[in-house]
């Protein structure tokens, strides 16, 4: 298993500088990791000095609240992909997916992946979904409840043309990625890529996401997970 190549480095802080943005490209390319994954404002740097290497440039869209209406993620998707985005993360409207509202989230996520395709048809599209959000609702007397959401999720990011459904941004309160979001996700993905984001911080939390179904990881602390890993043996 190559470990650096399912990780895309990131950096979302609001505070974070040029730079620091510098940096994160140049440990991106030491390490080979997967991509870049930074806000819009530095996308376009970002894919300058990534390009001819095997490292993409990813841009989060919508990020973190999932706020903005759909014609207004459209337009940053778009624009994103313009600037040299080749992946793009953007955060579902999340009372859609506390609803279960298929039709609802399906509008949304089409109106986005067809602007940003529009641009680049082969752009690679990841909703982020906050599953410890949609779980954490679940009770006792309704325990199938969170999964249902996550079932709808999933089915509205297929049907869409979505490539992968993401976890979390790692900035709500509900909490990031856990095996248990990831084994649901994997379990009802039809076929799309799971991504693991939101408190993977250490070589182990990496393992279990992906021994769990993840095939791509975001994190901030990519380099000291790949550093962990190659003193444990691992890649």
């Amino acid at each position: 298993m190559n470990l650096a190549s399912r990780i895309d480095h990131t950096l979302l802080k609001a505070e974070a500088t040029r730079p620091q943005v510098h940096r994160l490209v140049t440990e991106a390319l030491q390490h080979g990791f997967a991509t870049v994954c930074v806000g819009g404002v530095f996308v376009a740097d970002v894919a300058t000095a990534l390009r001819g290497s095997p490292v993409k440039t990813c841009a989060v869209v919508g990020f973190p609240l999932g706020h903005s209406k759909p014609t207004v993620k459209a337009i940053e998707a778009a624009a994103a992909v313009k600037d040299g985005a080749q992946e793009i993360d953007f955060v579902a409207h999340l009372p859609n997916l506390l609803k279960a509202d298929l039709h609802a989230a399906k509008d949304e996520f089409l109106e986005v992946i067809k602007a940003a395709r529009a641009v680049d048809p082969q752009v690679v599209v990841k909703v982020i979904i906050e599953s410890a959000l949609l779980l954490s609702e679940s009770s006792d007397a309704a325990p199938d409840r969170g999964e249902s959401r996550i079932v709808i999720a999933c089915q509205a990011a297929r049907e869409s043309g979505c490539d992968f459904v993401k976890t979390s941004t790692g900035f709500h309160p509900a909490g990031g990625a856990t095996v248990e979001a990831v084994r649901l996700m994997k379990k009802h993905s039809g076929g799309l890529h799971v991504k693991a984001s939101g408190g993977i911080r250490t070589y182990d939390d990496a393992v279990r996401m992906l021994d769990a179904g993840a095939d791509r990881l975001g994190c901030s602390a990519s380099v000291a997970i790949v550093t962990a890993a190659a003193a444990a043996g691992g890649s």
